[in-house]
């Protein structure tokens, strides 16, 4: 666990250093599509050292100054499985976001989809020294937290301190400065696998770039989709992308809950070539422009033309009407929806009443997607796209680019985590796992 502080620490120090030459990439690694962008920060960066403690560590401006998108290859499941082909789709986005910007870019901060995150709420209790909390304080409090055993081959990825406590007051989210005897916190992990990281560090060395900065998924388009009320009150995003599906749930402005399902737009693609017996090309752009979940007696009557090039005649001029085609694509929506369902029983999120569902990513620009998905998960379901941020062209604005553009958040403007702290070092690692707990369930 030390190991990884300093690594994480490392990052840290190197997104600094991009952010004073004044520019960065952004590096979102899907299993359909790869996105670039080019951020130009206008130098008004504060850092939080020695500030308060709050959700954001810094402060700054910027602008997208270059944009770029390839077809994703080397990529399953939202890792890594060809380094060849993932490093030059990389150097392909790459290098025309920096034709685009005109500026040489040296760092980059990347998102992860897949690697099987898994959620630990661990909490943790101290005595003050004094009367007053300082930073001292905060850095024991945060290594007096029963790590959890991870088991082999598992990272942190995000450790939040999502709450502190003192004394009889709870909900506190600077207690720096105030005045008790007791100081508590409730911290949120994200492991992933290991491996899954290593292997993104490496592809983008590969490509002549350090690695400034890693997040996950899910929390980094909830950051772009949840609207602040929603992270206030309670919101799950799930982002439907081609391989995979990944959820966050955020409350009290913080992610309290990640996963992942092996599931996602392409899946539903593959069940319409093999249905049609079409190209997974032709299936894609059948789906685009004709797919849905939800049939009326019109679909009966529209027809679509299937086409392709394979040479029999017959076979290239069928068609096949939509209400057919609704009929392969709803069965898998249902089944990643269900899956979503599971995840989110487990996560606790149904005590959260009242709490709103918001989908993105590119699966969720399937018609009729959002009422399936309120009817099976039960709760108030809304459409999400991602926030404007200076810059930005308008073909990166729809839900497909949720996880590029929330990157662009999380690299300006990165939450508090516990490697940024001055953690006392003869605690780190110190205490064994007592119990997992999802902390929400328990201490709000």
């Amino acid at each position: 666990m030390t190991a990884f502080c300093q690594f994480q620490r490392a990052l840290r120090t190197m997104r600094n250093a991009a952010l004073q030459r004044g520019v960065v990439a952004i590096l979102d690694i899907g299993t359909s599509k790869l996105a670039c962008l080019i951020l130009r920060f206008d130098g008004s960066q504060q850092t939080a050292a020695g500030g308060d403690v709050g959700s954001l560590a810094g402060h700054a401006g910027f602008k997208v100054i270059g944009a770029a998108t390839t077809r994703s290859r080397g990529v399953r499941f939202g890792e890594i499985n060809s380094m060849g082909e993932t490093e030059r789709a990389i150097r392909t986005a790459v290098q025309a976001a920096q034709k685009m910007a005109n500026v040489r870019v040296d760092h980059v901060v990347a998102c992860m989809s897949g690697a099987e995150p898994k959620s630990y709420g661990v909490a943790g209790q101290t005595e003050l020294m004094g009367h007053t909390v300082d930073q001292t304080d905060i850095g024991r409090v945060l290594a007096s937290c029963d790590v959890p055993d991870f088991g082999s081959n598992r990272a942190v990825l995000h450790a939040h301190p999502v709450n502190f406590a003192l004394d009889q007051k709870s909900g506190l989210t600077d207690p720096l400065g105030q005045t008790g005897t007791d100081l508590a916190t409730d911290l949120h992990m994200l492991s992933v696998n290991e491996d899954s990281l290593h292997d993104l560090s490496y592809a983008i060395k590969r490509c002549d770039m350090e690695l400034a900065g890693v997040a996950a998924a899910p929390y980094v388009s909830a950051l772009s989709t949840l609207v602040e009320d929603e992270q206030e009150l309670g919101a799950a995003c799930i982002d439907l992308g081609g391989g995979t599906t990944s959820l966050s749930v955020f409350l009290r402005k913080h992610m309290i809950y990640a996963d992942s399902i092996r599931m996602g737009g392409d899946h539903v693609t593959g069940d319409i070539s093999m249905g049609l017996r079409v190209p997974m090309a032709t299936a894609e752009r059948i789906k685009t422009f004709y797919g849905g979940v939800v049939a009326t007696g019109m679909d009966d009557r529209e027809m679509i033309e299937v086409g392709g090039d394979s040479g029999d005649w017959e076979h290239d001029r069928r068609q096949v009407s939509r209400s057919e085609l609704i009929g392969i694509i709803r069965p898998r929506v249902e089944e990643i929806l269900e899956a979503v369902r599971d995840r989110l029983d487990v996560s606790g999120f149904d005590q959260l009443q009242g709490s709103q569902i918001v989908l993105t990513g590119g699966g969720s620009q399937i018609p009729g997607i959002d009422g399936l998905a309120t009817r099976i998960l039960g709760r108030n379901v809304r459409l999400g796209r991602p926030i404007r941020v200076q810059g930005l062209p308008q073909a990166a604005t729809g839900p497909a680019f949720s996880s590029a553009v929330g990157l662009t958040l999380f690299a300006a403007h990165p939450q508090d985590e516990w490697w940024d702290f001055d953690l006392p070092e003869s605690h780190l690692g110190a205490r064994s796992l007592k119990r997992a707990l999802h902390w929400f369930k328990t201490n709000w």
